[in-house]
């Protein structure tokens, strides 16, 4: 590490669009950084970035590229993490990654600091960042889950196209103008890149994220479920999810059933755990129509719930409104927060 409680910071996919986010955080948050070097594949090598007012030079991510580097955050796809992350370890780097790669491994922390911070204690070099729709929600439903125990979630997702990345954002302007001409609407890359069939997202609602598994639920739905139990330590609560793609730009939405343990709670109980939640924002008063909206959450570091409800039927049921960035607290600003615990408590 260097002096001063300085570490040397690599970010590799510093061209993508959770990269971009990250290089723009570290910036603005003042993360305690003596060198940082910027890493991506080969085609998007050579682009200059500007990093608290030096221009940077993007550089090839490669084996070597880690030597003295003290945290490396992983941005770039699950394939270049399983191939770059343990040589990064190897050379004495902790990587905080961004893919999916490692999140069910058991001897990988999966972390949401807010939620399970003394996880990361265990680590062996590698920490993984959870999904986005994952991290939104166990963010709201820890607060829950200590206070009046959890037994059930069912949870339905109004995802924005980001989370697909920048070709995606791209797609949707495309096909938006092509629409709004009367021209025929051209799909490459969604639901899936490597799909056989891709539909326009323009005005449209897609229920697939990522690839169908044997059981009828996407890889989407099934990071939902098995991240939510390992990070909220609950691998028998049951959890059920629907992952659903939407054309806006930014931050994801979910609909969250919930069944708890305690009887006789009542909506206020639910506003009072999620009032003292660290990262958590209620914002809920239907007399004002007062709720989060995808647009306002943009560009906030914070999880939003609102629309809490007492279920008809169930006593023990309740329906949230749970809205988050995608981009920073879905990805970005979480791998940050890993970062800086792991800097603050000296668990490197």
């Amino acid at each position: 590490m260097a002096e001063n409680n300085l570490v040397n910071v690599a970010v590799v996919g510093a061209t993508g669009a959770v990269g971009e986010k990250i290089i723009e955080i570290l910036e603005h948050k003042n993360f305690p950084i003596n060198e940082i070097k910027l890493l991506s594949s080969k085609r998007s090598a050579g682009k200059r970035v500007v990093f608290n007012q030096q221009e940077l030079t993007v550089e090839e991510a490669k084996p070597e590229s880690f030597s003295n580097i003290d945290i490396a955050l992983f941005s770039a796809g699950g394939s270049v993490s399983k191939k770059l992350a343990p040589e990064a370890v190897k050379r004495g780097a902790v990587v905080v990654d961004n893919t999916s790669a490692f999140r069910m491994d058991e001897d990988v922390p999966l972390v949401v600091p807010e939620v399970n911070e003394d996880d990361l204690q265990s680590h062996n070099g590698i920490i993984a960042n959870p999904n986005c729709s994952t991290i939104q929600m166990v963010a709201a439903l820890k607060p829950i889950q200590k206070a009046f125990g959890l037994s059930r979630v069912i949870v339905s997702t109004y995802q924005a196209v980001s989370g697909a990345g920048n070709q995606a954002n791209q797609e949707l302007e495309q096909q938006t103008r092509q629409y709004l001409n009367n021209e025929e609407m051209t799909a490459e890359l969604l639901p899936v890149k490597g799909d056989e069939k891709h539909y326009p997202i323009a005005f449209n609602a897609l229920p697939q994220i990522d690839v169908f598994q044997d059981n009828g639920y996407t890889f989407e739905e099934m990071k939902m479920i098995n991240e939510s139990k390992k990070i909220l330590h609950a691998q028998d609560l049951a959890i059920a999810a629907t992952c659903v793609r939407l054309p806006f730009f930014t931050s994801h939405a979910e609909s969250v059933y919930i069944d708890v343990e305690k009887g006789g709670l009542t909506v206020e109980d639910i506003w009072s755990a999620l009032r003292g939640a660290d990262g958590v924002i209620l914002q809920d008063d239907p007399n004002t129509q007062t709720y989060p909206t995808p647009l306002n959450a943009s560009n906030k570091e914070e999880v939003f719930v609102g629309r809490v409800r007492k279920d008809l039927d169930n006593t023990k049921g309740f329906h949230l409104w749970i809205v988050s960035d995608n981009l920073i607290k879905g990805a970005a600003w979480n791998t940050i927060q890993i970062a800086e615990h792991l800097v603050m408590n000296k668990w490197l």
